[in-house]
């Protein structure tokens, strides 16, 4: 009941601020791909805001069936974008399964096979039929070693198992993660990898932007180095963004930051005094001071910074309160309340600092560990469930007052709870999209084959690395009215 309240007062607060905020879109261009305009976006002359979800591993399953089952799935549900990676590194081919790119003692040999970009190309040409947009993901932060002898998960199931970064540096035989932005040699491979992709599905109006990486950071699984700074990583932002645009005129590059800030760095990208009166609304919420981890650069990322380089069409944040601390604990609230209210504040706080810019800012991941889920939960840096059993679980206490992890975790209820109010916090604060991970299910047989007694086999798990959805059935309809609600702005 606290927790209501406070949300209410979140919210309404909220909801007056943003009620004076500009909601039509000022140009409308005709074009069939995706644009920014204004903190909001056009297509085809119409103006576009949605509600969507992350697929990292769609590329990766068998046949196209299941893709085109999943794809229309997310199209009755009424989300519109789709979030995937559109990369796929290995540091040896695979015996089997889906791989894009052989990075190999600093080589690198694309594979354009049918267990390669051929599986990326039915993506976008399902999508495309189904009217689905696709935010194309170009690598990852997290790419950690995996113990082919422990671990318990086939490749591609985590989304730190496609490579990325890290892959890179070990491969180019370099010491640090924050290589990855700064060696020549690495760059030139990746923007390699990248020009190919681009110019694959340069002419697709399905796809919604080039996203640079997910979640890049100074830090990761591999050292940084002394020298790593936000403005490190704004730099390549801008070098590959200028990049990518020189190849590609139609499609928009974005950030896919999870929202962190420097508040005292220095810029590469100020905003100038005129700009910074462009705000969405007044949010008069509690921002961060400067020595807090999420707005300090503890992590190396400026996203302010990143949203204000001309070439970056909009910006991203990320919601994980059960990896990530947002804001203090309130006492009046018990573990999952306080991760719902920290999440909650995120959101407005990070909205607060993407309004000086005039851009649009996407939630691209939010999610909360169930309990259900709980012995599937690998947070992003690692490569094996934090409790793998239900014994360890239970036997493990986390508080002076032996509050199990189980308690720290969200029931049906509490996770229904939470993703409704998270979209609902991005509703009424006016982001231009709002994504939940691992927000779909895969259809199983239909009710009539098997009324007949059809043998048809039901499809396999989706996979788990604790944010899947399908334990919980109430979501699905959460996500489909948040669709319906983010679509009715306008």
């Amino acid at each position: 009941m606290r927790l209501f309240s406070y949300l209410c007062f979140l919210t309404s607060i909220w909801s007056c601020l943003a009620a004076a905020a500009p909601r039509t879109i000022s140009k409308r261009g005709n074009s069939s791909f995706v644009s920014p305009n204004g903190t909001g976006f056009c297509v085809n002359g119409c103006p576009l805001r949605y509600a969507g979800t992350n697929l990292y591993w769609l590329p990766t399953l068998e046949s196209n069936d299941e893709v085109s089952n999943v794809l229309g799935n997310v199209s009755n549900t009424d989300l519109k974008v789709i979030r995937i990676w559109a990369f796929n590194d290995v540091d040896t081919i695979p015996e089997s399964g889906t791989w894009f790119q052989l990075v190999q003692n600093g080589t690198t040999t694309i594979n354009d096979g049918p267990n390669g970009l051929q599986k990326l190309d039915a993506v976008i040409q399902m999508a495309e039929q189904q009217g689905l947009y696709v935010i194309m993901s170009l690598t990852n932060n997290w790419s950690p070693v995996f113990n082919t002898t422990t671990s318990t998960s086939p490749r591609n199931t985590l989304s730190n198992d496609y490579g990325g970064m890290d892959l890179y540096v070990r491969q180019f035989g370099l010491q640090y993660h924050d290589d990855f932005y700064t060696s020549g040699a690495i760059l030139t491979a990746f923007q390699n990898y990248t020009k190919q992709i681009v110019s694959r599905y340069m002419n697709s109006p399905a796809v919604f932007s080039w996203e640079l990486a997910n979640d890049p950071r100074c830090n990761s699984t591999l050292p940084t180095s002394p020298t790593c700074t936000t403005q490190t990583v704004t730099q390549w932002h801008a070098e590959m963004a200028a990049f990518i645009t020189s190849i590609d005129p139609n499609h928009m590059v974005s950030a896919g930051t999870s929202g962190f800030q420097c508040i005292d760095c220095p810029k590469l990208y100020p905003i100038t005094p005129a700009a910074s009166r462009k705000k969405r609304s007044r949010i008069v919420t509690r921002v961060s001071s400067s020595n807090d981890p999420t707005t300090d650069g503890s992590y190396g990322v400026d996203s302010q910074d990143i949203l204000n380089i001309p070439d970056i069409g909009f910006g991203s944040f990320q919601v994980f309160p059960d990896q990530i601390s947002y804001s203090c604990s309130k006492p009046d609230l018990d573990p999952v309340q306080n991760k719902i209210a920290s999440g909650l504040e995120w959101i407005q706080q990070s909205a607060q600092f993407a309004a000086p810019v005039g851009k649009p800012l996407v939630l691209n991941g939010f999610g909360l560990v169930s309990q259900t889920n709980l012995n599937d939960f690998v947070p992003f840096n690692m490569t094996s469930p934090l409790y793998p059993s239900n014994t360890s679980v239970m036997s493990t206490t986390v508080t002076a007052r032996a509050v199990t992890p189980t308690a720290n975790f969200a029931n049906a209820q509490q996770q229904q709870q939470g993703y409704s109010s998270f979209m609902s916090m991005g509703n009424s604060g006016g982001l231009a999209g709002v994504m939940a991970y691992q927000g779909t299910t895969l259809p199983g047989p239909s009710q009539e084959l098997l009324k007949i007694g059809s043998r048809a086999a039901a499809p396999p798990p989706l996979p788990n690395d604790g944010y899947a959805i399908g334990t919980n059935p109430g979501l699905q309809q959460i996500l489909e009215q948040g669709a319906r609600a983010m679509a009715a702005y306008f």
